[in-house]
């Protein structure tokens, strides 16, 4: 097999969805954080063999994202772009998948990325809604079209947001947030330790902000009006335990532990990276940042979908023979604090370890001084077809600056699955 490094990426700055519509559609946003990337390369747009992009809500005007993106970035008419769709793995899978392209010869240079505009979600008539529709553009004479006419209803015109039903799992009948519930209670989370997770996360991304540390890799977004987005900006420095208190359960009301200010928010963001093989590295000059040594999907069930990091993590650990703490630093997707507390918890329950994962027993504790170091989702957002992208890019940055050599980047992913990649410094 041949090896896979990662050259370079970038990434936009994750913009908090708020009223409406924000300032830039999925290609938009993959094109602002594409151009400057592709400008800075020793070779031209068009040398690379082709384009993956994860995108989970792709929006009408933009079928097939990741073609737009490529002829909007200057890669010509003849780059093959493709869009990959696993919820919020998607932007770990357009990394996996040119991975294994490369691995296995097929292709020697890859732009892999991942975009998300949650802001774009559209907006869904009810059934009922749709079939009065549909009975009033089929009727056959005008006395029909009167007759259902009078069977319109004010509650058809309610629409319902396609974000809510996108986030409810069709099978379990759950939305994502009452997952993470049922992992809260199976490992006895608390309010308060997921809160406290929650200032934490928010004053590891303030801190990473101020010390510039996401320089090398947030490129500014431009949008029509010349407004210019420079940095994340969902994150509250401010954010305290006691401000969060007073916030109410989001899911399951009056108990539940999972509340806004400890779920992930819905934003919008784009990321790539460059992979290239061994040939590529030789033929254009290329300093290699990183190798992926390993990758791993794993599925569970979707009541529990957030346990799947432990899953597909821990199968990477068990073939490269590889203990939790062989592993120097951790990018764990903060879908909820309550999810990240439950997968820690998971990994230090000898019955689950046991049972579950076929360890001897337990497998250890993950020092939360090396896990999510900058902060996660729960301050940045999570564009759910980026955030796998975005993970393995910071997991490669981070580690640089630390001087540190090997890490996993992982993440739960809606449906009751798992990714997980393992990747070395140069």
């Amino acid at each position: 097999m041949r090896p896979v490094y990662i050259i370079d990426g970038a990434r936009t700055p994750f913009l908090k969805a708020r009223s409406g519509p924000g300032p830039f559609t999925p290609v938009d946003l993959a094109v602002q954080c594409g151009r400057p990337l592709l400008l800075r390369q020793p070779f031209a747009p068009g040398d690379f063999d082709q384009v993956i992009l994860g995108c989970v809500n792709v929006i009408a005007d933009e079928m097939n994202p990741a073609r737009v993106a490529a002829l909007r970035l200057g890669m010509g008419e003849r780059m093959p772009a493709f869009t990959v769709q696993i919820n919020c793995g998607s932007g770990m899978q357009s990394i996996d998948t040119a991975y294994r392209y490369i691995q296995d010869g097929i292709s020697d240079l890859v732009l892999a990325g991942g975009t998300e505009a949650l802001s774009y979600a559209p907006l869904v008539y009810r059934r009922a809604a749709v079939e009065w529709f549909g009975r009033m553009f089929t009727a056959k004479s005008v006395w029909q079209r009167i007759a259902n006419f009078f069977t319109l209803r004010p509650s058809f015109f309610s629409p319902i947001i396609g974000l809510e039903r996108g986030l409810t799992d069709p099978v379990v009948e759950l939305n994502m947030g009452q997952t993470a519930e049922v992992l809260a209670k199976l490992f006895d989370i608390s309010r308060l330790e997921a809160d406290e997770y929650a200032v934490e996360s928010h004053r590891r991304l303030a801190k990473a902000q101020a010390e510039g540390w996401l320089a090398d890799e947030v490129e500014p977004a431009f949008d029509r009006a010349g407004k210019v987005y420079t940095q994340d900006d969902g994150v509250r420095p401010d954010s305290t335990v006691d401000k969060l208190a007073t916030l109410k359960p989001a899911f399951e009301r009056p108990w539940g532990k999972v509340t806004a200010g400890n779920s992930s928010q819905i934003t919008d963001g784009a990321s790539w990276l460059i992979l290239a093989s061994e040939d590529a590295v030789k033929k254009h000059g290329l300093k290699p940042k990183a190798v992926i040594v390993d990758s791993q999907w794993s599925a569970l069930d979707p009541s529990i979908m957030g346990l799947g990091p432990v899953l597909s993590a821990t199968e990477i650990l068990k073939r490269q023979k590889l203990a939790l703490n062989d592993v120097e630093l951790w990018e764990l997707n903060e879908a909820f604090a309550a999810q990240v507390l439950a997968c820690l918890a998971a990994w230090q329950n000898e019955k689950f370890c046991r049972e579950v994962l076929g360890l001897e027993g337990a497998a250890g504790r993950i020092d939360r001084a090396r896990l999510n170091v900058d902060g996660g989702a729960v301050a940045l957002g999570h564009p759910v077809g980026t955030s796998g992208n975005r993970i393995v890019l910071h997991l490669v940055n981070a580690m640089r600056r630390l001087g540190m050599r090997r890490g996993i980047a992982t993440e739960c992913i809606g449906g009751g699955q798992g990714g997980a990649m393992l990747v070395e410094m140069v």
